[in-house]
């Protein structure tokens, strides 16, 4: 009598079927991913508002640097009928003052702006910094704009003639280093990236399924 040559059937494979199961109501799902819409959403109107925000604070910079830029002094000379206008101080340093003052404002208002926001959130993302980033541009134009429009006019013949011949009065305000007007992005954005690093929270390590919690020693 001989055995039966049929092979033994196959063991039950249930991996696949275990893969495709769907898990409890409630349990975790290793490897998915949560749906970050509403926080995305959340943060681009938090940049929103700071860009705003830091873009009305550029009126204050503007103000300041009309008051604390140093004057160009300049000088009318009549010729005739003719007006010309020179440099009453020509190895002065005033010109160069003014873009100093406002590199400096602009430096100390990025600062503080990127310490607010730091403190207001306590937390980095992306629409924050570009937030602050677009935030000091814009406000540093704003306060460029305000600055040259509260100075005195840019007429400098007109401006002559309406003093006289000999009098001394200051120069229209010009910033000359145009790269000043990245200053207020620059150290806004510095300074929130060095907070965040320094005290920002920290994200928690990744646990494989299946491992235990990690208690933090006492």
């Amino acid at each position: 009598m001989t055995a039966p040559l049929n092979p033994p059937p196959p063991p039950h494979d249930h991996s696949a079927r275990q893969v495709w199961q769907a898990p409890p109501a409630g349990a975790p799902v290793v490897g998915a991913h949560e749906e970050d819409g509403p926080g995305m959403r959340t943060e681009a109107r938090e940049g929103a508002v700071i860009t705003v925000l830091v873009t009305v604070c550029g009126a204050l910079l503007g103000l300041l640097w009309w008051r604390l830029a140093p004057h160009v002094p300049l000088v009318g000379d009549q010729s005739g009928k003719s007006w010309v206008v020179y440099l009453k101080d020509t190895e002065g340093e005033q010109a160069i003052g003014v873009d100093g003052t406002f590199t400096l404002l602009a430096l100390a208002f990025g600062a503080v702006s990127g310490l607010a926001v730091f403190l207001w959130r306590r937390r980095g993302g992306v629409p924050l910094v570009v937030g602050l980033g677009l935030g000091g541009l814009l406000g540093s134009l704003l306060a460029w704009r305000l600055g040259v429009w509260l100075g005195p006019t840019s007429n400098v013949i007109a401006h002559a003639r309406a003093v006289g011949k000999g009098v001394t009065f200051p120069a229209p305000l010009r910033l000359g280093a145009k790269a000043a007007l990245l200053s207020w992005s620059f150290a806004a954005v510095l300074v929130h990236l060095g907070l965040t690093a320094l005290f920002g929270p920290r994200d928690p390590e990744p646990r494989y399924p299946g491992e235990a919690p990690v208690t933090p020693a006492p």
